[in-house]
């Protein structure tokens, strides 16, 4: 770790984490006790934490409950589509000139692991592999604030290491990923091409259309 980062900021990341990995799960209180026994820390880092996540919209501070994960409704999914996609459609654009074959090649295969994931209803595979993907191309944007602020965005979204046990919706959720992943594998392409305003375009306008934010609701 770190050894510049304050004892808030751990706990911040460690918090985080649970959020991205869906051990922290909507409308639940979260049990600061039992963070401080975890970690093995007073309650004091522990809040300060919670305060800043809840600053960002992270969490939400609810009168007489506490801190909560607030879930994610379909207006707000669209709100985020559309600035995420702004965001990383530019740090795609500006990782363009840096993006090497090594790159390409790491990128090929999270989509790989995607379809395999895909086809084995592997969902927490699933994102895992999606955000190495994404990370590839934006951690090579040379911007700081820029994948800070994606990191902060994308976070907001939950990942569902579980998904209801409902054959009904398990047909459309492997659809709705097949054709997410063929995107992927366009944004390689056109990493391939060098074309950075058209991948810039795409991932905006495309990957991350504001009417297919409805999905984050059920993926």
């Amino acid at each position: 770790m770190n050894s510049y980062m304050s004892l808030k900021d751990h706990v911040y990341n460690y918090i985080a984490d649970q959020i991205a990995d869906g051990t922290l799960l909507p409308e639940k209180k979260i049990d600061e006790k039992k963070i401080c026994s975890e970690l093995n820390i007073s309650r004091t880092p522990v809040r300060e934490a919670l305060i800043q996540l809840s600053s960002e919209g992270i969490l939400l501070n609810v009168p007489r409950k506490g801190f909560v994960v607030p879930s994610l409704g379909e207006k707000k999914a669209a709100e985020l589509y559309a600035v995420i996609g702004a965001l990383d459609g530019l740090a795609a654009s500006l990782s363009c000139p840096y993006i090497t074959e090594k790159h390409l090649k790491n990128m090929e295969f999270y989509t790989s692991a995607m379809d395999v994931a895909i086809g084995s209803n592997n969902y927490e595979m699933y994102h895992m592999q999606q955000m190495l993907f994404h990370s590839t191309y934006i951690d090579e944007c040379g911007n700081e604030i820029l994948v800070e602020t994606l990191d902060k965005l994308k976070m907001k979204f939950l990942k569902k290491s579980h998904i209801e046990d409902d054959s009904s919706k398990e047909s459309e959720i492997r659809d709705i990923l097949y054709r997410t992943n063929e995107e992927h594998k366009e944004i390689i392409r056109l990493f391939r091409e060098n074309n950075a305003e058209e991948l810039s375009s795409y991932i905006n306008k495309t990957h991350w259309a504001s009417d297919l934010a409805h999905l984050e609701t059920i993926v």
